[in-house]
């Protein structure tokens, strides 16, 4: 199983921990050390099993928005877009649980016209003011439909540290990665009003695959 670069710290903190928690039950517990050892190995499992990378055939998308992530879609409405497009969009939310994967995708090609990360609280990343109040970044894609699509990677309670790689001039793939985030969070994408979603609340999301919306030239 292929592991993501951001496995590295993570992973390294863990062995340490299994190795010296296992060695200070066998040595205090003795055979009743298997109480402790069995649940932190699957503990420890887990870890290596949010970090896996899948292998994914991404195929090339002009009009398709793509999944940015693994997950569940828990919200499609319209709001005020306040940071980017100033304006109406619609909002697509998808919810990552510890166990899906957290690779963060582009969901539509073009160029990457801006991006910002802002220092912010832990709310539940189901939390509807998650978007706006939570740790997170805000990137914007120039698409090759000539659209504006905002997207953004937030932190929930129980994920602290998002990870993106992009640039403001890059070349954006639909599909391909530009970020991560350690353990449950959200991922929001804002689409303009005129946008064929697919997608519905409640969809499981496959990303770099599943089409959620369609945008015309």
């Amino acid at each position: 199983m292929k592991l993501h670069k951001e496995s590295k710290g993570t992973i390294t903190v863990a062995s340490v921990l299994f190795a010296i928690i296992a060695a200070a039950s066998i040595y205090f517990l003795e055979m009743w050390s298997l109480l402790i050892i069995v649940p932190l190995l699957v503990i420890y499992s887990l870890v290596f099993w949010f970090f896996r990378v899948p292998n994914r055939d991404i195929l090339d998308h002009v009009e398709n928005v793509i999944a940015p992530v693994d997950g569940k879609v828990v919200m499609i409405k319209e709001v005020e877009e306040d940071e980017f497009i100033k304006g109406k969009a619609i909002q697509v939310s998808i919810f990552m649980s510890p166990l899906n994967v957290h690779i963060c995708r582009y969901p539509v090609s073009g160029d990457v016209i801006y991006k910002k990360y802002h220092p912010g609280k832990y709310l539940v990343a189901w939390h509807e003011k998650s978007s706006t109040e939570n740790e997170r970044t805000t990137v914007a894609v120039q698409s090759l439909t000539n659209h504006k699509v905002v997207f953004r990677q937030i932190a929930g309670y129980v994920a602290r540290r998002i990870v993106f790689y992009c640039n403001e001039g890059d070349t954006a793939k639909a599909g391909h990665e530009f970020g991560f985030i350690k353990f449950g969070s959200r991922m929001d994408v804002f689409l303009p009003l005129d946008t064929e979603i697919i997608c519905k609340i409640g969809d499981i999301t496959k990303g770099g695959i599943d089409v959620i919306a369609k945008m015309r030239d």
